[in-house]
């Protein structure tokens, strides 16, 4: 048995809780059964994914305490482990589906397709099949000879069900007609997901793919493209969605979601990896806490249950606090000096720092927001600043955005980021970077709020803006809407 996950880099180099919870049961499940576990980067799209990003995600995965057998970083009788790097085996292998008549090279331009699904929506229907992308012969070879950008679609059924096995859930009925004739290769020769993982699954001799049931939807297209190889398919099991509180996917929106804020915010890691084994799992004795260790001695793959699991951060912090009560105390020394509590970090924060102590007691106030997770902030806390709140508050949601998108996190990069917001806010930088003071220290009078953010990272600044603006209210979708599209025009 070969088991595999798959990752997908980001920009900001944010590694998901719900990549370390599918990567955590892919192990769990190969382990118990005697098999291999591989890991997969999955790197198409270069605009997003970058060599810091992909670190990130495999160091906050060996800080859980996951590994694999077979992966970029470690190797194996089947690389490269990064898609990247395998073009030509996909160019290869999209060719031959081409000439058996499975795929198509579609001309239709941007323009075109929206015309397309703009035609289908008045229609009732949703999917673009090849009889509605076909364009007459003569045109086909007239942009072909203009040497204009096609991609590689394939031929899908325009009517009918496909029926997929899954592990957990036994059969699932999809109509194909919610089915797109999907793009395998794009214009820039790189594969999207379903070819890529088709090809990559059968080479690498994967036999069992578990995976988020956000995919279930589009398992008939990789049935299809394995039918059309000739191949045996991997056995599917779509594993249960994480949920916010409020039963809504799991989103950065209303819970912390990467792993590296939960490691700057003080979790231990083993109690974070238990917590998400209890994600939709149960030991056979209902043991909430319980050990990696445990988890793999009891796996049974059938105890997953199919509800939603709710990520809930009160109770999260709850069995950390059972893991770390059962430590020695030197053990806790330990754990914290190496957490935050070391010499590495401390003449890091000294510079910012001593230019406002008289005494060293001086020095744990000024830093002790470092040492914390969230904040215990309140609208009072924003209302001495000059902007009125629902203005600071619009200004904190651009500044996350912005902060988003930033690819390289340090004092510069942030300060000319934040500053070109600002202006093209129109609002004086002292103003602007008011309640940023605020949201990321709990006070203007701390030292540089660049500085700052350096030092927290990039994960813990997003989560604390996040915060001020649940804060202050939070915004619903339509005044989310209007935002966006006042931020887009600032651009």
């Amino acid at each position: 048995m070969t088991v595999r996950t798959r990752i997908a880099p980001s920009p900001t180099g944010d590694p998901h809780v719900g990549t370390a919870y599918i990567a955590l049961f892919n192990q769990c499940f190969a382990r118990a059964q005697g098999g291999k576990f591989v890991l997969r980067i999955e790197d198409t799209d270069q605009q997003r994914s970058t060599p810091e990003s992909e670190q990130a995600i495999l160091d906050s995965l060996r800080w859980l305490g996951l590994d694999w057998d077979e992966g970029p970083d470690v190797g194996g009788p089947h690389g490269p482990y990064r898609q990247s790097e395998r073009g030509d085996v996909y160019k290869k292998y999209c060719d031959e589906l081409v000439e058996k008549g499975h795929a198509f090279h579609c001309y239709r331009t941007a323009d075109e397709l929206e015309q397309l699904r703009e035609e289908l929506r008045e229609a009732g229907r949703t999917a673009l099949k090849p009889s509605d992308l076909a364009l007459p012969e003569e045109e086909v070879e007239k942009r072909r000879a203009a040497g204009e950008p096609y991609v590689v679609r394939m031929n899908v059924p325009e009517s009918g069900t496909c029926v997929v096995e899954d592990l957990l859930r036994g059969p699932i009925e999809i109509d194909w007609g919610q089915v797109d004739a999907q793009i395998l290769l794009k214009s820039d020769g790189m594969p999207t997901y379903h070819l890529a993982n088709v090809v990559d699954d059968h080479l690498m001799e994967i036999t069992h793919v578990l995976r988020g049931e956000e995919w279930i939807n589009s398992a008939p297209k990789h049935k299809l493209l394995y039918e059309y190889f000739g191949w045996d398919m991997p056995v599917l099991c779509h594993l249960p969605l994480l949920r916010n509180p409020d039963k809504t996917k799991l989103s950065k929106r209303k819970n912390p979601t990467s792993i590296l804020y939960y490691q700057r915010a003080g979790f231990m890691p083993e109690a974070l990896l238990n917590y998400l084994g209890r994600m939709g799992w149960s030991m056979p004795d209902e043991s909430e806490k319980f050990s990696l260790d445990e988890m793999l001695e009891h796996f049974d793959i059938m105890r997953v249950s199919l509800g939603g699991p709710v990520f809930d951060v009160e109770k999260l912090s709850w069995l950390n606090g059972l893991w770390i009560r059962e430590l020695e105390d030197e053990q806790l020394a330990d754990r914290l000096q190496n957490w935050l509590l070391n010499r590495e970090n401390l003449l890091k924060v000294l510079p910012h720092a001593k230019g406002r102590m008289e005494t060293f007691g001086d020095f744990a106030p000024l830093a002790s927001f470092l040492a914390a997770g969230q904040l215990p902030l309140t609208e009072a806390s924003f209302s001495a600043n000059k902007l009125e709140l629902d203005e600071q508050k619009k200004l904190l949601q651009f500044a996350l955005w912005r902060l988003e998108a930033l690819r390289s996190w340090d004092k510069d990069s942030i300060f000319q980021s934040m500053k070109a917001l600002s202006q093209a806010m129109e609002i004086k930088l002292k103003d602007f970077n008011a309640p940023l003071f605020v949201a990321i220290s709990g006070t203007t009078a701390s030292f540089s709020v660049m500085d700052a953010m350096v030092l927290l990272g990039p994960d813990l600044s997003r989560a604390r803006l996040r915060q001020a603006v649940d804060v202050l209210g939070g915004a619903g979708k339509k005044v989310l809407k209007r935002w966006e599209k006042e931020y887009a025009s600032l651009a």
